[in-house]
Protein backbone atom coordinates (compact mmCIF):
# COMPACT_ATOMS: atom_id res chain seq x y z
CA UNK A 1 0.00 0.00 0.00
CA UNK A 2 1.39 3.41 -0.78
CA UNK A 3 0.76 6.04 1.52
CA UNK A 4 -0.83 9.02 0.02
CA UNK A 5 1.08 12.42 -1.72
CA UNK A 6 1.81 14.73 0.42
CA UNK A 7 -0.74 17.85 0.29
CA UNK A 8 1.74 20.43 -0.37
CA UNK A 9 3.34 18.12 -2.91
CA UNK A 10 6.35 17.39 -0.75
CA UNK A 11 7.88 14.19 -0.17
CA UNK A 12 6.69 12.70 2.74
CA UNK A 13 8.76 11.59 5.19
CA UNK A 14 8.80 7.84 7.18
CA UNK A 15 8.04 8.82 10.62
CA UNK A 16 9.24 5.27 11.83
CA UNK A 17 12.27 4.38 9.35
CA UNK A 18 13.89 8.07 10.61
CA UNK A 19 13.40 7.13 13.89
CA UNK A 20 14.77 3.59 13.49
CA UNK A 21 18.21 5.13 11.44
CA UNK A 22 18.48 7.30 14.46
CA UNK A 23 18.24 4.23 17.03
CA UNK A 24 20.60 2.30 14.71
CA UNK A 25 22.88 5.55 14.70
CA UNK A 26 23.15 5.97 18.67
CA UNK A 27 23.44 2.14 18.94
CA UNK A 28 26.73 1.89 16.85
CA UNK A 29 28.53 5.18 18.39
CA UNK A 30 27.34 3.80 21.83
CA UNK A 31 28.69 0.37 20.93
CA UNK A 32 31.82 1.97 19.57
CA UNK A 33 32.63 4.53 22.95
CA UNK A 34 32.56 1.18 24.47
CA UNK A 35 35.19 -0.38 22.27
CA UNK A 36 37.21 2.83 22.29
CA UNK A 37 37.21 2.74 26.37
CA UNK A 38 38.19 -1.22 25.69
CA UNK A 39 40.96 -0.02 24.09
CA UNK A 40 42.37 2.07 26.47
CA UNK A 41 41.70 -0.54 29.42
CA UNK A 42 43.12 -3.57 27.52
CA UNK A 43 46.12 -1.96 26.53
CA UNK A 44 46.49 -0.64 30.02
CA UNK A 45 45.81 -4.18 31.26
CA UNK A 46 48.42 -5.73 28.79
CA UNK A 47 51.17 -4.70 31.24
CA UNK A 48 50.09 -7.26 33.90
CA UNK A 49 49.45 -9.98 31.02
CA UNK A 50 51.45 -12.57 30.07
CA UNK A 51 51.21 -11.38 26.33
CA UNK A 52 53.76 -9.04 25.27
CA UNK A 53 53.30 -6.23 23.16
CA UNK A 54 54.28 -7.59 20.14
CA UNK A 55 51.22 -10.35 20.90
CA UNK A 56 49.11 -7.66 21.30
CA UNK A 57 50.36 -5.89 18.25
CA UNK A 58 49.59 -9.05 15.81
CA UNK A 59 46.34 -10.08 17.23
CA UNK A 60 44.92 -6.10 16.82
CA UNK A 61 46.42 -6.26 12.73
CA UNK A 62 46.06 -10.43 12.27
CA UNK A 63 42.29 -10.44 12.97
CA UNK A 64 40.97 -7.56 11.12
CA UNK A 65 43.51 -8.57 7.98
CA UNK A 66 42.13 -12.03 7.71
CA UNK A 67 38.41 -10.74 8.33
CA UNK A 68 38.87 -8.24 5.21
CA UNK A 69 41.36 -10.29 3.33
CA UNK A 70 38.48 -11.59 0.79
CA UNK A 71 36.57 -7.96 0.15
CA UNK A 72 40.56 -6.85 -0.96
CA UNK A 73 40.16 -8.17 -4.80
CA UNK A 74 37.31 -6.01 -5.50
CA UNK A 75 39.70 -3.00 -3.72
CA UNK A 76 42.82 -3.65 -5.20
CA UNK A 77 42.26 -0.67 -7.83
CA UNK A 78 41.77 1.76 -5.14
CA UNK A 79 44.65 0.66 -3.14
CA UNK A 80 46.84 0.94 -6.05
CA UNK A 81 46.13 4.16 -6.53
CA UNK A 82 46.71 5.54 -2.89
CA UNK A 83 49.74 7.39 -2.62
CA UNK A 84 52.50 5.79 -0.92
CA UNK A 85 52.77 8.38 1.29
CA UNK A 86 49.00 7.86 2.56
CA UNK A 87 49.43 4.53 2.73
CA UNK A 88 52.75 5.18 5.13
CA UNK A 89 50.47 8.07 7.12
CA UNK A 90 47.64 4.92 7.10
CA UNK A 91 49.56 2.02 8.17
CA UNK A 92 52.55 3.69 10.54
CA UNK A 93 49.91 6.56 11.84
CA UNK A 94 47.14 3.80 13.59
CA UNK A 95 49.15 0.48 13.07
CA UNK A 96 51.71 -1.17 14.91
CA UNK A 97 54.09 2.03 15.68
CA UNK A 98 51.62 3.39 17.14
CA UNK A 99 50.14 0.62 19.03
CA UNK A 100 54.01 0.24 20.72
CA UNK A 101 53.91 3.96 21.66
CA UNK A 102 50.25 3.22 23.13
CA UNK A 103 50.77 0.39 25.05
CA UNK A 104 54.03 1.18 26.09
CA UNK A 105 52.86 4.40 27.50
CA UNK A 106 50.09 2.35 29.00
CA UNK A 107 52.15 0.11 30.91
CA UNK A 108 53.48 3.12 33.12
CA UNK A 109 50.60 5.25 33.43
CA UNK A 110 46.84 4.37 33.46
CA UNK A 111 44.18 3.54 31.70
CA UNK A 112 42.71 6.85 32.30
CA UNK A 113 46.23 8.47 30.82
CA UNK A 114 45.81 6.24 28.06
CA UNK A 115 42.59 7.44 26.65
CA UNK A 116 43.04 10.99 27.58
CA UNK A 117 46.32 11.77 26.33
CA UNK A 118 45.90 9.53 23.24
CA UNK A 119 41.84 9.92 21.75
CA UNK A 120 41.32 13.30 24.13
CA UNK A 121 44.35 15.17 22.26
CA UNK A 122 44.09 13.93 19.19
CA UNK A 123 42.32 17.45 17.57
CA UNK A 124 45.41 18.89 19.18
CA UNK A 125 47.95 16.57 17.40
CA UNK A 126 45.60 17.07 13.90
CA UNK A 127 45.66 21.22 14.77
CA UNK A 128 49.91 21.13 15.02
CA UNK A 129 50.36 18.32 11.95
CA UNK A 130 48.13 20.72 9.58
CA UNK A 131 49.45 23.76 10.03
CA UNK A 132 53.39 21.85 9.72
CA UNK A 133 52.22 20.12 6.74
CA UNK A 134 49.49 21.77 4.82
CA UNK A 135 50.22 25.44 6.68
CA UNK A 136 46.03 25.21 7.70
CA UNK A 137 45.53 27.57 10.51
CA UNK A 138 42.86 26.77 12.77
CA UNK A 139 39.51 28.86 13.29
CA UNK A 140 39.51 30.35 16.54
CA UNK A 141 36.40 28.59 17.95
CA UNK A 142 38.75 25.41 17.38
CA UNK A 143 41.57 27.32 19.20
CA UNK A 144 39.67 27.41 21.94
CA UNK A 145 38.63 23.97 22.34
CA UNK A 146 42.30 23.30 21.39
CA UNK A 147 43.06 25.38 24.50
CA UNK A 148 40.92 23.42 26.69
CA UNK A 149 42.21 20.41 25.76
CA UNK A 150 46.00 21.80 26.71
CA UNK A 151 44.26 22.79 30.20
CA UNK A 152 42.81 19.41 30.65
CA UNK A 153 45.47 17.95 30.05
CA UNK A 154 47.93 20.19 32.40
CA UNK A 155 45.11 19.37 34.65
CA UNK A 156 45.66 15.86 34.51
CA UNK A 157 49.53 15.90 34.68
CA UNK A 158 49.05 17.80 37.92
CA UNK A 159 46.62 15.46 39.25
CA UNK A 160 48.86 12.94 39.03
CA UNK A 161 50.79 14.32 42.34
CA UNK A 162 54.27 13.41 42.42
CA UNK A 163 55.42 11.54 38.70
CA UNK A 164 58.32 9.47 38.63
CA UNK A 165 60.48 9.47 35.80
CA UNK A 166 58.66 6.10 34.48
CA UNK A 167 55.60 7.87 34.80
CA UNK A 168 56.65 11.22 32.62
CA UNK A 169 58.15 8.89 29.98
CA UNK A 170 54.89 7.05 29.79
CA UNK A 171 52.84 10.32 29.35
CA UNK A 172 55.27 11.62 26.76
CA UNK A 173 54.87 8.24 24.57
CA UNK A 174 50.84 8.57 24.99
CA UNK A 175 51.53 11.76 23.60
CA UNK A 176 53.83 10.64 20.80
CA UNK A 177 50.88 7.94 19.87
CA UNK A 178 48.47 10.87 19.65
CA UNK A 179 50.85 12.56 16.86
CA UNK A 180 50.81 9.02 15.48
CA UNK A 181 47.24 8.97 14.98
CA UNK A 182 46.96 12.65 14.03
CA UNK A 183 49.23 11.50 11.33
CA UNK A 184 46.72 8.50 10.47
CA UNK A 185 43.55 11.12 10.31
CA UNK A 186 44.99 13.26 8.00
CA UNK A 187 46.21 10.04 5.48
CA UNK A 188 42.37 8.80 6.01
CA UNK A 189 41.09 12.51 4.55
CA UNK A 190 41.76 12.48 0.42
CA UNK A 191 42.27 9.18 0.43
CA UNK A 192 39.14 7.85 -1.09
CA UNK A 193 39.48 4.69 1.14
CA UNK A 194 36.16 3.21 2.40
CA UNK A 195 36.48 1.75 5.63
CA UNK A 196 36.85 -1.85 4.44
CA UNK A 197 39.65 -0.44 2.47
CA UNK A 198 40.99 2.12 5.32
CA UNK A 199 41.37 -0.92 7.56
CA UNK A 200 43.28 -3.26 5.05
CA UNK A 201 45.46 -0.36 4.92
CA UNK A 202 45.93 0.08 8.55
CA UNK A 203 45.62 -3.56 9.32
CA UNK A 204 47.55 -5.38 6.29
CA UNK A 205 51.07 -3.65 6.66
CA UNK A 206 51.09 -5.15 10.63
CA UNK A 207 49.84 -8.62 9.57
CA UNK A 208 52.44 -8.74 7.50
CA UNK A 209 55.58 -7.16 9.44
CA UNK A 210 55.13 -8.83 12.83
CA UNK A 211 54.84 -12.23 12.18
CA UNK A 212 58.47 -12.67 11.12
CA UNK A 213 59.49 -10.57 13.92
CA UNK A 214 57.92 -12.32 16.61
CA UNK A 215 59.21 -15.74 15.23
CA UNK A 216 62.69 -15.19 14.72
CA UNK A 217 62.69 -13.06 18.30
CA UNK A 218 63.66 -9.78 17.03
CA UNK A 219 60.31 -8.93 19.62
CA UNK A 220 59.54 -11.04 22.18
CA UNK A 221 56.97 -13.31 21.99
CA UNK A 222 54.59 -15.55 24.50
CA UNK A 223 51.84 -16.08 22.77
CA UNK A 224 52.65 -19.82 21.88
CA UNK A 225 52.83 -20.16 26.02
CA UNK A 226 49.12 -18.40 26.75
CA UNK A 227 46.11 -20.28 26.60
CA UNK A 228 43.48 -18.93 24.62
CA UNK A 229 41.43 -18.15 28.30
CA UNK A 230 44.04 -15.38 29.06
CA UNK A 231 44.00 -14.20 25.36
CA UNK A 232 40.50 -13.72 24.91
CA UNK A 233 39.79 -10.48 26.41
CA UNK A 234 42.91 -9.28 23.78
CA UNK A 235 41.16 -10.91 20.98
CA UNK A 236 37.96 -9.74 21.95
CA UNK A 237 39.16 -5.83 22.83
CA UNK A 238 41.61 -5.05 20.32
CA UNK A 239 41.46 -7.61 17.44
CA UNK A 240 37.57 -7.54 17.44
CA UNK A 241 36.52 -4.48 18.82
CA UNK A 242 39.28 -2.01 17.92
CA UNK A 243 39.93 -3.97 14.95
CA UNK A 244 36.37 -4.99 13.46
CA UNK A 245 33.35 -3.61 15.05
CA UNK A 246 34.28 0.26 15.89
CA UNK A 247 35.40 0.24 12.33
CA UNK A 248 32.45 -0.69 11.29
CA UNK A 249 29.66 0.92 14.18
CA UNK A 250 31.82 4.49 13.64
CA UNK A 251 30.94 4.63 10.03
CA UNK A 252 27.45 3.54 10.73
CA UNK A 253 27.11 6.14 13.17
CA UNK A 254 28.43 9.02 11.44
CA UNK A 255 26.00 7.64 8.38
CA UNK A 256 22.54 7.55 10.46
CA UNK A 257 23.72 10.47 12.90
CA UNK A 258 26.01 12.68 10.81
CA UNK A 259 29.68 13.39 11.61
CA UNK A 260 29.40 16.14 14.04
CA UNK A 261 26.91 14.27 16.26
CA UNK A 262 28.97 11.12 15.87
CA UNK A 263 32.22 12.40 16.80
CA UNK A 264 30.72 14.76 19.89
CA UNK A 265 29.25 11.46 21.82
CA UNK A 266 32.35 9.60 20.66
CA UNK A 267 34.83 11.85 22.88
CA UNK A 268 33.09 10.55 25.53
CA UNK A 269 35.34 7.46 25.61
CA UNK A 270 38.14 9.13 27.78
CA UNK A 271 35.60 9.42 30.77
CA UNK A 272 33.97 6.48 29.98
CA UNK A 273 37.91 4.53 30.19
CA UNK A 274 38.64 6.38 33.29
CA UNK A 275 35.37 4.99 34.78
CA UNK A 276 35.55 1.40 34.12
CA UNK A 277 38.98 1.18 34.64
CA UNK A 278 37.90 1.76 38.53
CA UNK A 279 36.05 -1.37 39.06
CA UNK A 280 38.33 -3.22 36.14
CA UNK A 281 41.56 -2.76 36.74
CA UNK A 282 41.28 -1.28 41.01
CA UNK A 283 42.91 2.36 39.41
CA UNK A 284 42.19 4.79 41.25
CA UNK A 285 39.99 8.11 39.90
CA UNK A 286 41.04 11.38 42.12
CA UNK A 287 38.26 14.18 41.94
CA UNK A 288 41.32 16.07 39.94
CA UNK A 289 41.62 13.54 37.47
CA UNK A 290 37.77 13.28 37.20
CA UNK A 291 37.82 17.37 36.66
CA UNK A 292 40.87 16.77 34.07
CA UNK A 293 39.25 13.93 32.09
CA UNK A 294 36.14 16.45 31.69
CA UNK A 295 37.90 19.47 30.44
CA UNK A 296 39.41 17.30 27.92
CA UNK A 297 35.71 15.46 27.15
CA UNK A 298 34.17 19.32 26.65
CA UNK A 299 37.29 20.30 24.57
CA UNK A 300 37.28 17.72 22.71
CA UNK A 301 33.24 18.08 21.85
CA UNK A 302 33.52 21.34 20.68
CA UNK A 303 36.60 20.83 18.75
CA UNK A 304 34.56 17.99 16.90
CA UNK A 305 31.71 20.91 16.97
CA UNK A 306 33.79 23.06 14.52
CA UNK A 307 36.40 20.97 12.94
CA UNK A 308 36.65 19.72 9.31
CA UNK A 309 38.69 17.10 10.14
CA UNK A 310 37.82 14.16 11.55
CA UNK A 311 38.81 10.52 12.08
CA UNK A 312 38.08 7.71 14.41
CA UNK A 313 39.31 7.83 18.04
CA UNK A 314 41.84 5.03 19.03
Amino acid sequence: MHSAPHPLGLPRVNFWDTHLQLIIGYAAIAVTVLVWAGFALSTRAAAASQLTIGDVAIIRSGIPALVFLPFLPKRIGMLRRLPLRNWAMIGIGAGAPFFWLAASGGVQTSATHVSALIAGTVPVSVAVLSWLMYRERPKPSVVVALALILLGVAALIAASGSLAAGSVAGMAMLLGASLFWATYTLGVRGSGLDPVGCALVLALPSALVLPPLLATGVLPSNLAHVSLHDALPFILAQGVGAGLVATLTYAIAIARLGAAKAATIGSLAPALAAVMAVPLLGEALSIGTALAVMLICAGVMLANRTRAVRAPAP
